[in-house]
């Protein structure tokens, strides 16, 4: 398998459904390149070869990815039997007794998952470090973080150790880095993919799950393969009409595009990551779209009270839950210490408060939505600083302003549409003066995912990024 990382996702499932390659030559791929790549990037911090080999050897489920290697995030994502930490000392010994319903679905897709990926602490920042497993490197610059909090996944994908790994975003947990590793990421619709059966919403509806890929078209074919709602699940989005795969396939025809380079939450824009945004509109222009300059108008004091409100509540539930069922104190030697400091001010926070949160989140969910009556798409820069250095976002750091500038930085463009719900992508289209990937962000409208899809595509095909390897993926 030398031509391995040639092939996305869907190519080596071709593969294996010709005979040409088995499902245990793939693993055996994968593995090996965590074996040469992962001891400089701490991107892999779980492996379930055994129970992949068992899975392999009883026949797998003829799905479209049937036998491509799959990594899952660790967090939320359980697996029946296996470990599952959240990032948190306070989780380090959990092992889950049931799937999620997204692991489900991923095994009926035919995909076999042999192990995790690194997750900060809950998922709470925009770096992928943690007490418990240490700093996740950026394969680009091992100086670097490869973002947060699906960093791990994707750097294990940007390194080539596989073409498509599992990933959340709460806040930009894809797009972040995404971003940052040159990657392609789709944070779906709110509720497009299922929670359950372990909760039936992320952090007030803020939070969902899908993937990191090096091509659209992987990302269309594993939200094909997931989305919908679960048994029981509160709410879900409006259905697609035809299969994302298929969209990737059609034209997107003229869209209405929307630029703005001014952070959201008023967080300071770094020019070079302004200038992407402006270069993809250009392209963007080339390709027959109408461009102007707009944004939709919000409360951002509001927005960030109540997301404050919002995630500090849900993790003060996760973590005092856990703590008494372990009849353990929270305090330093089991959680970090930004951790500790959200669940001290949401402490302090009362009943009337996660009300009125719950309605700024609906207003401004309103407010983005009447702003795409106007506009098909939204385009903005991913981040608003370039990619951070190893320990500027850990939450091992004082949780002070110095702290909170830098990750509002990093969320200023994303966090938006968790709290608006609307399908948003990073897509790899810029590079810094530096040599390291800038991502630029598109949004469209609550359920549009289509829409997304087929602009990437034809971004993909007019600037592809897929041969761009960062030196890692050429070691080992």
């Amino acid at each position: 398998m030398r031509e391995y990382e040639k092939y996305d996702a869907l190519g080596l499932a071709e593969l294996v459904r010709k005979g040409e390659v088995s499902p245990a030559e793939l693993l055996d791929a994968a593995l090996a390149r965590v074996s040469a790549r992962n001891p400089a990037l701490n991107a892999v911090n779980m492996s379930f070869e055994a129970r992949a080999r068992r899975e392999i050897a009883a026949g797998l489920p003829d799905g479209p990815l049937r036998g491509v290697p799959f990594l899952l995030k660790d967090l939320h994502a359980q697996l029946a039997g296996e470990r599952l930490t959240f990032g948190s000392r306070l989780f380090a010994s959990f092992v889950s007794d049931t799937d999620s319903e997204l692991v489900a679905r991923y095994r009926r897709a035919g995909l076999v998952t042999f192990g995790r990926t690194a997750s900060p602490e809950f998922g709470l920042t925009a770096t992928t470090e943690s007490t418990l497993f240490g700093a996740t490197r950026n394969p680009w610059n091992l100086e670097r973080s490869p973002g947060g909090s699906s960093g791990g996944a994707s750097a294990a994908v940007a390194a080539g150790i596989l073409p498509a790994a599992h990933a959340s975003d709460g806040g930009g947990s894809i797009r972040i880095p995404a971003a940052c590793c040159g990657l392609f990421g789709m944070k779906p619709t709110r509720a497009r993919v299922p929670m359950g059966p372990h909760s039936g919403e992320g952090w007030g509806g803020m939070s969902t799950a899908h993937a990191v890929t090096r091509s659209v078209r992987d990302s269309a074919a594993l939200l094909d393969a997931t989305h919908g709602p679960d048994l029981g699940a509160p709410y879900f989005a409006p259905a697609p009409e035809r299969p994302y795969l298929d969209e990737v396939t059609r034209a997107p025809g003229k869209l209405r595009i929307a630029v703005q380079t001014e952070a959201f939450n008023g967080a300071e824009t770094d020019r070079e990551c302004a200038a992407a945004a402006r270069d993809a509109a250009k392209l963007c222009e080339s390709l027959g779209h109408r461009v102007e300059e707009a944004g939709p108008t919000i409360d951002r004091e509001a927005l960030g009270r109540a997301t404050t409100v919002l995630i500090g509540a849900n993790v003060q539930a996760t973590s005092e839950d856990a703590a008494a069922a372990q009849a353990r104190a929270l305090g330093p030697d089991v959680l970090e210490t930004v951790t500790l400091a959200m669940i001290e001010v949401a402490r302090h926070a009362k009943a009337a408060d996660y009300a009125r949160a719950v309605r700024t989140i609906h207003a401004v969910t309103r407010a983005v939505e009447a702003f795409f009556t106007r506009f098909d798409v939204l385009l903005t820069p991913t981040m608003a600083a370039p990619t951070a250095r190893i320990g500027e976002l850990a939450l091992s750091n004082p949780a002070d302003a110095t702290y909170g500038q830098r990750l509002a930085r990093c969320i200023g463009y994303t966090s938006l549409f968790n709290a608006a719900g609307n399908p948003a992508m990073s897509v790899p289209l810029g590079t810094a003066s530096d040599g390291m990937p800038l991502g630029v962000q598109f949004a469209a409208r609550f359920g549009d995912e289509a829409t997304l899809f087929r602009l990437a595509a034809q971004l993909e095909a007019a600037r592809p990024w897929s041969a761009r390897r960062p030196t890692v993926a050429a070691v080992g």
